[in-house]
């Protein structure tokens, strides 16, 4: 969650006077950045996944569920033995989350581009789950849940150890200081957004509706609707209200980073994902509880944004007795559309890969066609991004992200950081822009001999699933989908207010199986022409790839001065004035199956891109597998863990029809998850007729070929295992045979062992 810096931060009066410099210096220090290494070319494909892991004490006698605080640590007991194990190739890394009980895990190595490192995924997924046991107390359990059931509803008696409600950090009247993590970036994060708002967060989620929700028959109202999050008014009134950061922060999640080839690929791929975003989010949607409650939302990505919402009633387009902020950017009182946690507001690729009209007409539909929000910008950020060379598009990007005031500054790391060598400023604003995709520049190298890192794009808004097949499934699919975009030259483009849209959608209660989603229609590369919208679609799968562009094979063919062919030589160039028409609404099924002629559908794609690349067959037996899970999902023949998490709960015998959730409940739900994690329990309705391995602490660590001496004893007590010959001592005269049983060991030449 970000950089981890050690230190003492400032308080937030203590802040305020540092703001500015700290906005302008991380311009500079961009600036410095992309200039270093805007040219930079040729970089392999490299990328890894994020699962996070909540962990939870559990009684079984009286069936009660807790958060358990150890989540330090665990995570150093975790890094201590990766330390021991450092030389095994494949490893873990273990890292600190925003919850006293979460622990973030990632591969120790990334994955590369190769087909055979795909199967690495799983592998290492329960290594990490195998690992993470290891390290836990009797009664703990780890499973991969997006959400503590219980958070918030339990009082002072909510962890082990317990900890009291409220705090100077929260305020809150559900959940206690205590519960986050001792770092101090969490703690101030918490106080600083609280602060710089004026007030806790006020967050509240549309409540399920059953046929004994009391709620729903106190008011006279109508369930809540498609739009789960951020509305307001009287559909809020039968809600889930939470007030603390925890509530957003403390969800787990699944996320995945990929390094581009260049700066083009990394920009280009940032606005790909940012359409797939919802997408992938409403088939991984698995966070139907909030406080004890049953929810009328599937994910949690509303939570979050509402928690981490810092922003002045101003910015939020409301009356604000306390304006003028001084020191805030615009002095808190430019409106902001969105809270720092949530979808891209917009598209960066300048359309750079590709030459002549082509460019110039792709990025003027980026910038005017489908950037199509309001989008506030800092002026003067953006001036000086463009008087340094940098182009509107990303300009406009990076000064989106500086309408933000920083919101964690250490004493001693103000004017005393170097603008040209370092990029902490820029990064205390970057790493706070919680965004559905995040762009992200090389970093500086602290040594001649620190490994290099390319341009990144991160993925950001899949959910945690149960096992880590599934897990593994959605990771590859879209490592995959990443690929097959880049080779078949795809272009998936919407307007991002229908990005948007597609967000709120995805909230919704079972969206993925009954949802509706607005997707480009053709996803090839289309040509001035006039099939009814200003383009003419060639179909790729009728006459090729190649026979998909109107280009010559010269074009076509050339390659790069790294000799990697230049995979988009052409460009959407649309200028025909009905370019709605260039998307449509369609179910899950559609976007990742197909639409009759004009649309093969993303899965398809994937497999004739596997197809195309001729991977080995343990690989392709293996990702064909995952891709058939993804499809089986997609088409509603598998539920979404959301749905069988509130089927789970609307099954359970104490369950009363009242959207609640119960200690027993959310203790046999946790249970159920660690063991279908684990490979204990089988959930058919998920995985249809995937069989989940089961995971045990046997095989989690390298057995190290030890050599250090034993005592005799040690050497009879393993040898009698093996040999025919009794051991004096499993006689009932051992006394007779051993002098002084008490004290003499038997020789080895007793048990037949001769030196």
């Amino acid at each position: 969650m970000g950089l981890l810096k050690v230190g003492v931060p400032k308080s937030w009066d203590d802040s305020k006077k540092d703001l500015e410099y700290i906005r302008k210096a991380g311009v500079r220090q961009f600036i410095s950045t992309y200039n270093r290494v805007k040219d930079l070319k040729g970089d392999e494909l490299l990328w890894g996944d994020e699962v996070e892991y909540g962990i939870f004490h559990i009684d079984p006698e009286t069936k009660k569920v807790r958060l358990s605080l150890r989540a330090k640590e665990v995570m150093d007991e975790l890094n201590r033995k990766e330390a021991v194990h450092s030389q095994i190739s494949e490893g873990c890394n273990w890292v600190p989350e925003y919850g006293a009980w979460m622990v973030e895990a990632t591969p120790s190595r990334p994955y590369t581009g190769f087909s055979t490192d795909l199967l690495r995924v799983e592998r290492n997924m329960r290594l990490r789950r195998k690992r993470i046991l290891t390290v836990l107390n009797e009664n703990e359990i780890a499973p991969t849940v997006s959400v503590f059931p219980l958070l918030g509803c339990l009082g002072d008696d909510g962890s082990v150890p317990p900890t009291a409600v409220g705090g100077p950090i929260t305020e809150s009247e559900y959940i206690g200081d205590g519960i986050i993590n001792p770092h101090p970036r969490f703690g101030t994060l918490t106080a600083n957004i609280r602060q710089r708002r004026g007030s806790k967060v006020n967050i509240k989620i549309p409540l399920f509706r059953d046929t004994d929700t009391q709620e729903f028959k106190e008011l006279d109202m109508p369930k809540s609707g498609v739009d789960g999050y951020n509305n307001s008014g009287d559909m809020l009134r039968a809600a889930v209200h939470v007030d603390a950061m925890a509530f957003g922060m403390g969800c787990c999640c699944l996320q995945i980073t990929f390094q581009a080839k260049d700066v083009d690929e990394s920009r280009f791929i940032f606005d790909q994902l940012a359409v797939m975003a919802p997408i992938m989010m409403a088939l991984t949607a698995s966070t139907p509880i909030l406080k004890g409650r049953l929810l009328d939302t599937d994910a949690r990505w509303g939570i979050i944004s509402e928690s981490v919402d810092g922003r002045t009633l101003s910015e939020r387009g409301r009356a604000d007795p306390n304006a003028p902020h001084d020191y805030y950017n615009a002095n808190g009182q430019r409106q902001i559309y969105k809270s720092r946690y949530d979808s891209i507001s917009t598209y960066i690729y300048q359309g750079s890969m590709t030459g002549g009209q082509d460019a110039k007409d792709l990025s003027n539909r980026v910038l005017n066609i489908y950037n199509d929000i309001p989008l506030a910008i800092d002026e003067s950020c953006y001036q000086d991004l463009r008087e340094a060379g940098i182009d509107p598009a990303l300009a406009q990007h990076v000064a989106h992200l500086f309408i933000r005031d920083p919101l964690v500054i250490f004493n001693g790391a103000v004017d005393e950081v170097d603008d040209e060598t370092q990029t902490e400023h820029f990064e205390s604003i970057q790493s706070t822009n919680w965004q559905t995709v995040r762009w992200k520049p090389p970093p500086p190298r602290d040594s001649p001999n620190a490994p290099h890192i390319g341009w990144r794009t991160e993925f950001r808004s899949m959910e945690i699933q149960l096992t880590d097949f599934e897990n593994a499934a959605f990771s590859v699919f879209t490592v995959l989908l990443q690929r097959t975009i880049l080779t078949f030259d795809l272009n998936l483009y919407i307007p991002i207010s229908k990005v948007d849209a597609n967000m709120q959608r995805a909230h919704s209660r079972n969206s993925a199986a009954k949802g509706k989603f607005f997707f480009r229609r053709h996803l090839a590369p289309l040509e001035e022409g006039d099939d009814g919208y200003g383009v003419k679609y060639v179909s790729m799968f009728s006459q090729g790839v190649k026979g998909a562009y109107n280009e010559t094979s010269e074009n076509f063919e050339a390659e790069d001065a790294d000799g990697v062919s230049n995979y988009r030589k052409s460009a959407p160039t649309a200028r025909g004035s009905a370019e709605e028409n260039a998307f449509e609404e369609m179910t899950m099924e559609e976007i990742m199956c197909g639409k009759d002629d004009h649309y093969p559908g993303l899965i398809p794609l994937v497999r004739a891109y596997l197809d195309h690349i001729s991977a080995d067959s343990t690989s392709m037996a293996r990702l064909h597998t995952y891709l058939d899970f993804v499809e089986k999902r997609s088409t509603g023949e598998l539920i979404t863990t959301a749905t069988w998490v509130r089927n789970f709960v609307r099954n359970h015998p104490d369950y009363k029809q009242d959207s609640h959730v119960t200690e027993k409940i959310a203790h046999d739900l946790l249970v159920a998850s660690k063991e279908i994690g684990e490979g204990k329990l089988h959930a058919p309705e998920l995985l249809g007729d995937v069989q989940i391995q089961e995971i045990s602490t046997d095989g989690a660590y390298s057995t190290k070929l030890d050599s250090r001496r034993v005592t005799n004893q040690r050497i009879v007590e393993l040898l009698q295992r093996y040999t025919k010959r009794q051991s004096p001592f499993d006689t009932e005269f051992s006394s007779e045979l051993a002098p002084d049983s008490n004290n003499a060991e038997p020789s080895p030449a007793e048990v037949g062992i001769e030196f």
